[in-house]
């Protein structure tokens, strides 16, 4: 069983930072819901937990190290800490593959929030999209926000980050993309596939010029009624949820 040393205590501490992630190759899962879904999709490096929860949270072919609630509050990420915490490895980067854009697929244009980033890795999930690329100035998946955003979904749905205007014009032209534009068509009103590529852009500049001129087909999500005062546009979480919904109803079940 590993030892909880005051030297590995301050590295869980402080994987919440990019850099000592990249040194470590570690990244952190906290909480119960978000460790027991992730538990099999990742190499676990430690797993952490109180005696309670060791107790009534069996995790076969992983053993947990008993810790007191005071090591996983020095540890934990939250600012409400809760009985566990699991240490992961870094899955090694992998390329764009073959077919990309057959089955209906996330592209992520310089997302920067980590809440948005968990945010639409959860409507990926729900929505059964299993593959999202992201430029690489997009927020990393495995910063700790990220992470417990994402709810458990970071074990389904694979984040590959790629120049993203690049990966876009390689592709072949029957590959429709997809992008959410103020100036777009009304995407209630326009014939929509059941695969291709969906972009989303940043925050607060949307899709970037380079990434916009790969797209083939420009969305827009109207207000209601059409033409209303209403705010400037939506959180770009909701404008995915509501984008890859509209989709999903188009295709049968």
């Amino acid at each position: 069983m590993t030892e909880l040393t005051n030297n590995l205590r301050k590295t869980v501490a402080s994987l919440g930072q990019a850099r000592n992630r990249r040194l470590t190759g570690w990244f952190v899962a906290e909480g119960t819901k978000c460790v027991l879904e992730t538990l099999g999709a990742f190499r676990t490096a430690h797993l952490f937990a109180t005696a309670q929860w060791i107790q009534q949270h069996p995790t076969p072919g992983v053993n947990p190290t008993q810790v007191t609630a005071a090591d996983i509050q020095r540890m934990s990420q939250l600012q409400t800490p809760q009985q566990v915490i699991a240490v992961y490895h870094i899955p090694d980067p992998e390329p764009v593959p073959a077919g990309v854009g057959e089955q209906l697929t996330l592209a992520l244009d310089r997302i920067q929030d980590p809440g948005n980033m968990g945010t639409i890795m959860r409507v990926a999930d729900w929505f059964g999209i299993r593959l999202i690329l992201a430029s690489p100035d997009t927020v990393d998946i495995y910063n700790p926000k990220v992470v417990q955003a994402t709810m458990g979904a970071i074990a389904r749905v694979k984040v590959i980050y790629t120049p993203l205007a690049e990966t876009l014009a390689a592709l072949p032209e029957h590959v429709p993309v997809y992008g959410t534009f103020l100036d777009g068509k009304n995407i209630y009103d326009t014939p929509l596939k059941s695969s291709g590529i969906i972009v989303m852009g940043n925050e607060g500049n949307g899709i970037s010029a380079e990434v916009a001129r790969c797209v083939t087909a420009p969305l827009f999500i109207p207000p209601f009624p059409v033409g209303a005062d209403t705010v400037e546009s939506l959180n770009v979480g909701v404008a995915t949820a509501v984008t890859v919904a509209e989709f999903r109803r188009r295709t049968k079940m």
